[in-house]
């Protein structure tokens, strides 16, 4: 459905997460898609959780990001509760910095997918929202071909440099030798 105003929720798991999640904020801030974020538990405030999941799509978003650490239940829970794509960003807290939180999200089980980026990967969760988006918003599809152009300018301009500052030979006056195979 294409939505003249495309947004995005972002709930997260507690207060702390944000200033992980606000990086979800700015990717999407760059391609001026639209974001709503929440703090809700999936635990502590399983109604509110749910209730958020469930009216998300009737309010118009096109997607949900969802980020939590430790069990990470939340992106689980929001999916079950919800059509629309739900992105889970696993985040670093407690004795295994996130580790937990990955495994609880990728193992979905069969049927309630929740698409999962990196620890702490919320420009990540970001990016591939506004993807979704971009399916249905011309707008948005342009400027993220834009942005992926941005991308490989930056590897040809960094290359540029790395061999213009290798010409005369590696840092440090030491010799490279190709790897022995």
């Amino acid at each position: 459905m294409a939505n003249s105003d495309p947004r995005v929720l972002i709930i997260c798991g507690s207060e702390s997460d944000l200033a992980v999640m606000t990086d979800a904020c700015r990717a999407l801030d760059r391609f001026a898609i639209g974001w709503e974020m929440h703090v809700s538990s999936a635990h502590r405030a399983p109604e509110r959780t749910t209730a958020l999941a469930r009216t998300a799509e009737a309010e118009g978003f096109a997607a949900v990001i969802a980020g939590a650490g430790l069990a990470a239940h939340l992106p689980g829970v929001v999916a079950s509760c919800t059509y629309l794509p739900v992105i889970g960003v696993p985040l670093a807290s407690g004795p295994l910095q996130g580790a937990d939180a990955l495994h609880a999200v990728v193992q979905m089980p069969k049927g309630i997918p929740v698409a999962t980026v990196a620890i702490g990967g919320a420009w990540n969760a970001g990016l591939l929202a506004a993807q979704i988006v971009a399916r249905a918003d011309g707008r948005v599809r342009a400027a993220f071909e834009h942005y992926r152009e941005e991308l490989t300018r930056a590897v040809e301009e960094t290359d540029e440099r790395v061999q213009t500052e290798f010409a005369a030979g590696p840092p440090g006056g030491g010799v490279l030798t190709a790897p022995r195979t």
